[in-house]
C-alpha cells in the first residue's frame, strides 16, 4: 500500500545550508585562488612590458605621492617673507604661495596643500624615494616567482633523492639520513641566513642557498614514507624478479607512485619560500636594493605608518597574503583531489 505523502510541505534550504553548499563548490572549484595565481604569475613573467615606469628609479619630487584615488590634504598658513624652521607647519614663504596664487602678499591666508593629491601617474603611489609602487609590486612578483622556482627545483630534487634512498635501502641510511633531517630542522633558518649575509655580503643566490637547505628535509620525509609503502607492492617485486637495476625500479616504478604527493607539497611549499624569502627580505638579509622585492618594500614603509605614508608597506603586504592565501588553498583543493581516501568522505 503506497503511503500518501500529500500533507508533507518541504522546506527551503536554509541559509546555512545555501552557505555550505556554496562553500562546497567552492572547495572543489578553487577559481579565486587559481585566478590570483594566474595574476602573479603573469606578473612575474611579463614584468618589463606590464610596469608603467622603471622599478628602481624615482623623482625625489615626486616622493610619498598618494595612490590615484586619494584627494589629498589641504592646511591653512600665513604667507611670510622668510620662513623660520619654528613656522613651518603654520606658515609658507611668499615665492611657494606666489606659485599657489600669483596675488598673493604677505600676510594673506593661503590653502596649501600639506599631502599632494593622487595622481593617475601613479596608480598605487610613490615610495619615499619617489618610485612607482605598482611596478615594484609588478616586479616583486617576477623575484618571488624565480626564487620559488629556482629553490623547489633544486631543494625538491635533493630532498626527492634523499627520500628514496632512506626508504629503499632501509637500515643505516635510512637512519643517517632521517637524523640529517632531524638536525637540519632544528637548525634557525633566519640565523643561518643572517650570517651568510653578514659574512658574504647579500645576493638573491644566498637566499636561493639557505631556502634549498630548508625546503629539502620536507621533501624527504614526504618521499619515505611513499616509499616505504610502494616497494612492497606487487609490480615493484615483478621488476626485481625481471632483473631490472635499483636505479631503474626506483625512477621508473617507485617514484611515478610520489608524483601525486609531490605535487601537493611542492604547492604547500611554494607559500613557505615567499612568506621565508619576503621575511629575510623584510629583515635586510634578502634581494639586495634596489630590486623590488615584496619584503623589502614593506621594510621600506614600516617608519612612515606613523605618518600616515600606509600605501608603500600596504600594498606589497597585501600582494604576499592574497599570494600565500591562494597557494594554501589551491593545495589544499589538490591534496583533495588527489588522494582517493578524501573523495570518498566527500
Amino acid at each position: 500500500m503506497a503511503a500518501d505523502l500529500s500533507g508533507i510541505v518541504i522546506a527551503p534550504p536554509t541559509r546555512g545550508a545555501k552557505a555550505a553548499e556554496i562553500y562546497r563548490k567552492f572547495k572543489r572549484w578553487p577559481v579565486i585562488p587559481v585566478f590570483l595565481l594566474g595574476l602573479v604569475v603573469f606578473a612575474g613573467l611579463f614584468a618589463p612590458l606590464i610596469s608603467p615606469h622603471d622599478p628602481e628609479k624615482g623623482e625625489l619630487r615626486e616622493r610619498n605621492i598618494p595612490p590615484a584615488w586619494s584627494d589629498g590634504e589641504k592646511a591653512t598658513k600665513t604667507v611670510v617673507e622668510r620662513l623660520s624652521i619654528n613656522e613651518r607647519t603654520t606658515s609658507v614663504t611668499l615665492s611657494d604661495a606666489q606659485k599657489i596664487d600669483p596675488a598673493a602678499q604677505v600676510g594673506d591666508q593661503i590653502a596649501v596643500f600639506t599631502r599632494p593629491a593622487g595622481s593617475t601617474k601613479f596608480l598605487l603611489g610613490t615610495d619615499h624615494l619617489g618610485r612607482d609602487v605598482l611596478s615594484r609590486v609588478i616586479y616583486g612578483a617576477r623575484i618571488s616567482l624565480l626564487v620559488s622556482i629556482v629553490t623547489l627545483a633544486v631543494g625538491g630534487s635533493i630532498g626527492v633523492v634523499m627520500g628514496l634512498a632512506a626508504g629503499w635501502y632501509g637500515g643505516v641510511i635510512d637512519e643517517i639520513l632521517m637524523r640529517l633531517v632531524d638536525i637540519k630542522l632544528a637548525i634557525p633558518l633566519i640565523l643561518i641566513a643572517l650570517v651568510l649575509v653578514i659574512t658574504l655580503g647579500q645576493s638573491l643566490w644566498i637566499i636561493v642557498t639557505v631556502l634549498c637547505l630548508f625546503i629539502w628535509p620536507r621533501f624527504a620525509r614526504q618521499v619515505r614514507g611513499e616509499v616505504l609503502q610502494l616497494k612492497h607492492m606487487d609490480y615493484v617485486s615483478l621488476a626485481k624478479v625481471s632483473g631490472a637495476s635499483t636505479a631503474r625500479i626506483l625512477f621508473i616504478h617507485v617514484f611515478p607512485g610520489t608524483i601525486n604527493t609531490l605535487i601537493v607539497v611542492a604547492t604547500l611549499q611554494v607559500g613557505i619560500v615567499i612568506l621565508l624569502e619576503s621575511t629575510l627580505s623584510f629583515l635586510g638579509a634578502g634581494v639586495p636594493p634596489p630590486t623590488p622585492a615584496w619584503g623589502s618594500m614593506v621594510a621600506d614603509g614600516r617608519d612612515k605608518l606613523a605618518g600616515g605614508v600606509w600605501w608603500i608597506s600596504t600594498f606589497p603586504g597585501i600582494a604576499i597574503m592574497l599570494t600565500v592565501m591562494s597557494l594554501n588553498l589551491f593545495g589544499d583543493w589538490l591534496r583533495d583531489t588527489l588522494d582517493p581516501r578524501l573523495r570518498q568522505l566527500e
